[in-house]
């Protein structure tokens, strides 16, 4: 057994196995032939997972495990993280997506000669997509040179040290499934210059000399001449790996190979595969929802050249729509995340892809590049930005930013990269558009005519989830307007209570529609709560305030009281209705003594199905999210757009969320029926012969039930519905009490109504008292 190979735990056994942990410790009770462990601890031990695919297979018990479910354990387990063997599965899955006969040639034989002869096609595909940048670091990395930059990957993600592992500052890595990722966790400085000295460091090669980057614009590019710039080295995102680092990865490789052959294609692989790897750390990502990147692109418009200076894991560029002879650009400080931008983006389309390493604000890698587009979702409130080293960068035309100030120094970054009339459009927390530290610049940034508008997203369009976001719009101008306006739009009345975020049809369509008349026209009539045109010069006083909420009072109802009095009329119906569904008293019996049987072995037996929810589906599909089943209300969710086929549900089907501890499940009626299934949720759709789904689902709610298949740990439960119990009952017997379960649900419904209409009568009076539409008598 090598020391290097790939390792799974107990947890990663059962699912392997499609058993509980509990089965999994009674095999290694029970077989002297289980394999030993070959790591972890104690408590929580890891097995060799060729191992332990070998014992299941002997056993009988790996002929039914999903080739997702292996892959995945093949990168999960990975002697050298996840994250790096996501990239070496991302190269081969490009190489089967450009040369697939290529891959035929090398796979074919023995892991060594695989190993052996992997490096050298790798590094032909990655010069052809990535340029000659790619096969240069190949070169150095054969010649013993390392061509990362002086930075840990490990700690660019989960250091405390407050520097961007995104390009900047604090991190994020983005993704388009449930959206771009942040990373959570802040990245560590690359080689940076002392405080105060006014000297930029580009990124170092290790092993190479590279002078410092001294801020003066407009003269030589002259290595260590006072008053010179030299320009930060390319460091490209993507390498080649050699031979001793594609030997472990060698089962890895050939499963994603196996992979993209099962669900369609090298693209759909590895998004399936990435969008699992963000699913499974969530703390250390930040998610984007799709549909938030696709709003960026869409208002900035269509662009042949694109950037994204803090790009993490490419959501944003992946979002612009394709053209002929299109370049991408994208930069982070993260290797890794670099990595695997481009090679989402070289999957994706024909794209040129440009994507480098390194701090955007303190070693930009494309310093003369003019692009069409900028697109960014730049770190919030850091501090560690770069302000003493960047103080005479001529990037700060519209000021010099303050200390707190990181977001406009984002903002300025990407006006200084676009071209002439290019638009770039930023993702900014709201205290940007008010603070008075940056007054002065958002006062230029008006009176020049390159901020255009300023979007408030709905709470919970992005993360964090409970502070409405801004959207700014931004042109850099080839004249200023003889009488400049800004548009400012609020989208916040599309909020929703689900968890899936906000309406974004209803966001996309408010704030598409406000933002093409204005661009087109240079005004806007009021839309009343919505979104209005400003003069410039009405906004340049003290405050310089850009918030729209100050600038855009809701608007007053006309119809409040008569609003209101339908709402009342409402509640009395429901509360009349929830009275007449109240329960009738419950008659003492002595207990019941059933024998019982499990949803697994119900599962193995055929009298039901077991579906899981996906991690994407078609667009457009209302999805049933965990929050949409625990409160009862209709589907709310969103799927990020993919290839992967989604879970639809029927009328009959049984829904159980899996996170929580709540005892709950839903049997799905005609109306929510066809939605697709979200995360966090198990579908179970019996056979109408052997199980009434009304009985299923009751029985399924028993809070001792729910107690023995949970498990706990420090901050969250996780229910596994396969060991959930059911009493054995002949159907006749099943359906009474299915008749009664179906009645309480309908009163929990009805109390569920009638508390929603009583808060929102509450609220409407409320508002309507203060606003002055309401008399108190």
């Amino acid at each position: 057994m090598q020391d290097n190979a790939t390792e799974v735990t107990a947890a990663g056994i059962a699912r392997l196995a499609g058993v509980g942990r509990a089965a999994v410790s009674n095999w290694r009770r029970r077989h002297a032939d289980f394999p030993k462990p070959v790591g972890g601890t104690e408590s929580s031990p890891s097995f060799a997972l060729a191992e332990v695919e070998a014992w299941l297979r002997n056993q009988g018990k790996l002929a039914e495990v999903p080739l997702r479910e292996r892959v995945w354990q093949h990168l999960a387990g990975h002697p050298a993280g996840p994250v790096t063997a996501l990239t070496h599965a991302g190269c081969v899955l490009l190489l089967i997506h450009d040369r697939p006969t290529r891959w035929l040639e090398v796979s074919a034989g023995s892991d060594e000669r695989l190993a052996a002869m992997l490096p050298e096609v790798l590094e032909q595909v990655l010069v052809a997509r990535f340029g000659e940048a790619a096969g240069r670091a190949a070169s150095r990395r054969a010649a013993g040179v390392n061509p990362r930059p002086a930075v840990d990957s490990a700690r660019a993600v989960n250091s405390s040290d407050g520097v961007n592992s995104r390009g900047g500052a604090q991190g994020r890595a983005d993704v388009n499934e449930s959206g771009s990722v942040n990373t959570g966790a802040k990245g560590r400085a690359v080689n940076t210059a002392p405080a105060g000295s006014g000297v930029n460091t580009s990124p170092t090669v290790a092993g190479v000399n590279t002078a410092p980057v001294v801020h003066t614009p407009g003269t030589p590019s002259i290595p260590g001449a006072p008053g010179t710039r030299v320009p930060a080295p390319h460091t490209p995102a993507v390498h080649a790996p050699t031979g001793p680092e594609i030997l472990p990865s060698a089962p890895l490789l050939r499963g994603a190979a196996e992979l993209a052959a099962e669900l369609g294609g090298a693209r759909q692989a590895f998004e399936f595969l990435l969008g699992r790897h963000l699913d499974a750390n969530p703390r250390q990502y930040t998610l984007t929802p799709a549909e938030l990147a696709g709003l960026m692109a869409d208002l900035a418009g269509p662009a042949r050249t694109a950037l994204d200076p803090a790009c993490g894991t490419g959501a944003l560029l992946r979002a612009v729509d394709p053209r002929p002879d299109q370049e991408l650009y994208a930069q982070d400080s993260a290797p890794d995340l670099a990595a695997v931008t481009a090679l989402r983006l070289a999957l994706r389309s024909r794209a040129t892809v440009r994507a480098a390493v390194g701090d955007t604000l303190r070693a930009d890698a494309h310093p003369d590049l003019r692009a069409d587009t900028v697109l960014c979702h730049p770190p919030f409130n850091e501090r560690n930005w770069g302000h003493d080293e960047l103080a005479y960068d001529p990037r700060w035309e519209y000021g010099f930013p303050a200390r707190t100030e990181s977001e406009l120094a984002w903002v300025q970054h990407a006006l200084a990269r676009l071209k002439d009339g290019g638009t770039a459009v930023l993702l900014m927390p709201p205290a940007a558009a008010s603070r008075r530290s940056g007054r002065r610049i958002r006062a230029d940034l008006l009176r020049r005519g390159a901020l255009r508008a300023v979007v408030a997203l709905p709470v919970g369009a992005a993360p964090p989830y409970n502070i409405p976001l801004h959207l700014w719009v931004l042109r850099r101008p080839d004249k200023t307007p003889a009488q400049p306006e800004v548009l400012l739009a609020d989208a916040g009345q599309f909020a929703t209570e689900g968890r899936g975020g906000p309406d974004w049809r209803a966001v996309r369509d408010a704030v598409l529609d406000a933002w093409r008349v204005f661009d087109r026209t240079g005004t806007l009539d009021e839309r009343p709560g919505l979104a209005r045109a400003l003069p410039v010069i009405d906004l340049l006083d003290d405050d310089v305030d850009l918030a729209p909420a100050r600038h855009l009072p809701p608007p007053t109802a006309a119809d409040g009281a008569e609003a209101l009095a339908d709402v009342r009329e409402r509640l009395g119906e429901t509360l009349g209705l929830a009275g007449q569904l109240t329960p009738p008293p419950a008659a003492h019996t002595p207990p019941v003594r059933w024998p019982h049987t499990t949803i697994g072995e119900l599962a193995r037996g055929g009298a039901l199905v077991m579906r899981t929810g996906g991690n994407g589906g078609h667009a457009r599909v209302p999805v049933l999210t965990d929050h949409d089943v625990l409160a009862g209300t209709a589907p709310s969710g969103t799927l990020p757009e993919s290839d992967e086929e989604p879970v639809l549900t029927e009328p009959g089907d049984v829904v159980v969320p899996v996170l929580g501890g709540g005892s709950v499940a839903r049997v799905i009626d005609d109306t929510t029926g066809g939605a697709a299934l979200g995360r966090n949720l198990v579908l179970l759709r019996p056979d109408p012969t052997a199980l009434d789904p009304w009985f299923l689902a009751g029985f399924l709610r028993g809070t001792a039930n729910n107690r023995q298949a949970s498990s706990y740990a420090s901050t969250a439960t996780r229910l596994d519905v396969r060991r959930l119990q059911l009493p054995r009952l002949p159907l006749d017997e099943q359906r009474r009490y299915g008749a009664r379960f179906r009645a309480l649900d309908e009163f929990e419904r009805a109390l569920r109504r009638a508390s929603r209409l009583g808060e929102q009568l509450v609220r409407g009076m409320y508002d309507g008292l203060t606003d002055g539409t309401v008399a108190p008598d």
